[in-house]
């Protein structure tokens, strides 16, 4: 008698299109209808992409945060962030951002000068990691990694990388600290490969690049835009490109973000940039803006203005 094939995928869900900050499109299949939190993650949001003509880029203006984490992760263009506690940098292509909003931060994500003035490509990903209670109201704090500084793992018939952002695959150790236990992996593969994720841990595939996967034991097809939500049933994660239509050997290399991490198991209280555990730490996180706690960044009207003539130019040039 045959095994029984293992179902990994318990769920697959499309990416809802829509606006965020400051105009900017992304695809987002977490949050989803019916599927509001994959704890410890709270949001994916794959940004574009999108090819700027000069003047039409935007970001997100000043904005507040607190009690969770932001990551963003760069394909293509670039993002200058400034927040309310004087931190300033420049996310290029293979760049990641791991902000830990704690206490609470004002910050702004604008395209760079140069993407604004010439014009360019722009894509890549922001992520929300939950906090603990413990560390809701701890400081504020970045990290931010270029690509060199990020690790890639390569398996032994060269056929599937995997840029280890945080976690661990195989030996390859991520350089980036997390408050708890996280994976976060861009895996490129054109054949096949068994995914390892610790115990306990639940997880999430989101396939970002035009071309078919085949996820978990049962091969589940996932295409681009589409996440599955996987089960590990205690058992590696299976990944294999796909067929290609017109039936060649050679596979089309796919690409997928893996998402996995130990449950914080907490009561969640969010409401647009705030994420606590009760309702009266969101009244209190609220306050706390209105009072000019979280501070402010210099230069606020300016960005506003940029981002308002951004928008009238694109709107003129009738692109959504």
């Amino acid at each position: 008698m045959a095994s029984k094939v293992l179902k990994q995928v318990s769920r697959v869900i499309t990416a809802k299109r829509q606006r965020e900050g400051g105009g900017f499109i992304v695809r987002r299949p977490l949050p989803a209808s019916g599927f509001d939190y994959a704890d410890p993650f709270l949001m994916l949001d794959h940004m574009g992409p999108a090819n700027y003509g000069p003047g039409e880029a935007v970001g997100a203006p000043d904005h507040p945060h607190r009690g969770f984490e932001t990551v963003t992760y760069m394909l293509s263009g670039e993002f200058e962030h400034h927040d309310s506690h004087g931190n300033h940098g420049l996310l290029k292509p293979g760049w990641v951002q791991w902000m830990t909003a704690g206490s609470g931060v004002i910050h702004s994500e604008m395209p760079s000068d140069e993407l604004l003035k010439k014009g360019g490509r722009f894509e890549g990903f922001q992520i929300w990691v939950n906090l603990p209670a413990k560390d809701k109201m701890i400081r504020p704090r970045y990290q931010d990694v270029p690509p060199e500084d990020i690790p890639w793992f390569q398996s032994a018939d060269n056929k599937t990388n995997i840029k280890v952002i945080a976690g661990e695959v195989e030996g390859v150790t991520a350089t980036i600290d997390t408050h708890t236990p996280i994976y976060f992996l861009d895996l490129r593969t054109s054949g096949k490969y068994e995914l390892n994720i610790p115990e306990g841990m639940g997880a999430i595939v989101y396939n970002y690049y035009p071309a078919d996967i085949l996820v978990g034991q049962e091969k589940t097809k996932i295409s681009e835009s589409q996440m599955a939500v996987i089960k590990t049933q205690g058992q590696p994660v299976a990944f294999e490109a796909a067929e290609n239509e017109d039936g060649s050997d050679s596979k089309k290399e796919a690409r997928v973000l893996v998402l996995a991490g130990t449950p914080i198991g907490e009561e969640v209280a969010r409401y647009g940039p705030f994420v606590m555990n009760t309702d009266e730490e969101l009244y209190q996180a609220f306050a706390d803006v209105e009072t000019g706690r979280f501070g402010t960044i210099p230069g606020s009207t300016e960005r506003m203005r940029k981002t308002r003539e951004a928008n009238e130019l694109r709107n003129k040039a009738g692109k959504v």
